[in-house]
């Protein structure tokens, strides 16, 4: 399997860096969970990055990436259909002057 060295910024793993399993579309994962054992023996906390663009890269060669920290955890994923509707619509009638 390729792997690739990918920064980390923020948090415990702020300024590490650690080769990571790409995959089969040459891209890192979305979000990279690390546990972290608790040594009292308690629950394992689970440090949460997400992936986020490196910065400009030239042109031709493929986007690089990093990971930043995020405190909050996940957002929960919603399935995003052709279909869907937005979550913020206006109200009124689209012909309604005053909303």
């Amino acid at each position: 399997m390729k792997s690739e060295d990918t920064p980390f910024e923020g948090g415990p793993m702020d300024g590490r860096v650690l080769p990571v399993l790409l995959g089969i579309t040459g891209h890192p994962p979305k979000t990279y969970r690390i546990p972290v054992p608790d040594p009292d023996g308690g629950p394992d906390t689970v440090l949460v990055y997400r992936r986020v663009p490196r910065g400009p890269g030239r042109v031709g060669l493929s986007n690089r990436w990093k990971y930043e920290y995020a405190p909050e955890g996940v957002p929960p994923r919603r399935l995003n259909w052709p279909w869907s509707k937005p979550d913020a619509t206006p109200g009124g009638k689209p012909d309604d002057a005053d909303g």
